[in-house]
């Protein structure tokens, strides 16, 4: 790998010699002007407008042109004299968590490698400092006549330095997303919600790749062997223009499910619910109906409840009063007929119920034997 920068980092009073090499690489396919007439390469020349005449690179020099129209020429000489701290040094400044720095200022990155065998420990010392911190560190470097600030972090156990811009080159956002009030219903952000687990799902960034250069390769062989161009279809354009999102999104589903069939239960069913709450099918029963047939339900069965041990006590009160040898008789044929009657799986429940009814009767019968036959009172006779 070749070598793009070579310089110290600066930690504290800690010096590191360093290597840095560039950590990508674009696969453009490489493209050149010719003239489309007869194939003819088409070249850049560095043409002097006062001398009228092409110049070579040795003569070339930088310039500024000033609003007013004048022009100031920088030579080599003048670029090398600017005082430049971190011209040979990446300055590391502090330490800050990730998350603090935007990544829309993340700009190119760089494998740090030691420049020998000396700078190893101090090295291994800043890679596992900023591991078990969590860190990044802050700095600032010079390549190409050029200072910016740079971050230090880890990748796969080696340092990386990524490049940025400085924070006031990037431009706001102001203005850019829609300003006017937007209402998200909860269906439409479940929905999307389960959209968005559907498209995750057995994800693999490795898999990606690029389309276009696949194709114009292809495009390139077939030129070079004089065969018919292959032909693929034109994917349909995305409608600029959403009337129901919530059906788009419904049709989204749909077909990420296709595309991923192994989706789970659950984000069917929520998406069962979202559609039924969108189309006004789940009705709910007023909370106040069901407490009042509650309450009148639980007040009926203290009624019942207290009607029926009042008459157990009336009956227990009035059998003890006055019992009656032909009463128990009946009581006793009567419980053994139902006995009789019913079958070995209910007898102990009807038994007992025959018991019951013959116990009342029993008892409203001594009742009225006994206010029949009770005498009068004799009235005392005046002394």
């Amino acid at each position: 790998m070749q070598t793009t920068w070579k310089g110290t980092i600066s930690f504290g009073l800690v010096s590191i010699p360093v290597h840095l090499y560039s950590a990508t690489k674009e696969h453009d396919v490489p493209l050149h002007q010719v003239h489309a007439k007869d194939g003819g390469r088409v070249r850049m020349k560095r043409y002097c407008e006062e001398e009228e005449k092409e110049v070579p690179y040795a003569e070339i020099a930088k310039g500024y042109e000033s609003p007013d129209g004048r022009t100031v020429t920088l030579t080599d000489e003048d670029l090398a004299d600017l005082p430049l701290p971190s011209k040979k040094i990446i300055d590391v400044l502090a330490f800050v968590d990730e998350g603090e720095i935007d990544p829309l200022m993340f700009s190119k990155a760089y494998y740090v490698g030691v420049a020998d065998k000396a700078a190893s420990k101090p090295y291994a010392l800043l890679r596992d400092a900023l591991v078990e911190s969590g860190q990044i560190a802050v700095t600032k470097i010079a390549l190409r006549s050029r200072e910016s600030p740079a971050v230090l972090r880890v990748h796969d156990g080696t340092l990386v330095l990524q490049t940025c811009i400085w924070p006031d080159e990037v431009r706001p956002a102001a203005g850019i997303a829609p300003e006017e009030d937007v209402t998200v219903r909860p269906q439409e952000l479940r929905m999307a919600r389960s959209l968005m687990e559907t498209l995750s799902e057995d994800f693999d960034l490795e898999q990606l790749h690029d389309d276009y250069q696949q194709a114009l390769q292809q495009v390139i062989e077939a030129r070079l062997q004089g065969v018919e161009i292959p032909h693929e279809e034109e994917a349909g354009e995305a409608p600029d223009n959403v009337i129901d999102l919530m059906e788009a999104l419904r049709s989204s589903l749909r077909r990420a499910k296709d595309a991923h069939p192994d989706r789970s239960r659950a984000e069917e069913a929520e998406e069962t619910e979202a559609g039924q709450a969108e189309a006004g099918e789940a009705e709910e029963q007023p909370p106040p109906r069901r407490r009042a047939a509650t309450k009148k339900a639980t007040a009926t069965k203290a009624t019942t409840a207290t009607k029926t041990t009042a008459t157990k006590t009336t009956a227990t009160k009035t059998t003890a009063s006055k019992p009656s040898a032909a009463t128990s008789k009946k009581s006793t044929t009567a419980r053994k007929s139902a006995t009789a009657q019913k079958s070995a799986t209910d007898k102990k429940s009807t038994a007992a119920t025959k018991s019951t009814t013959a116990r009342k009767s029993t008892t409203a019968k001594k009742s009225t034997t006994t206010t029949t036959t009770r005498k009068p009172a004799t009235p005392r006779k005046a002394s």
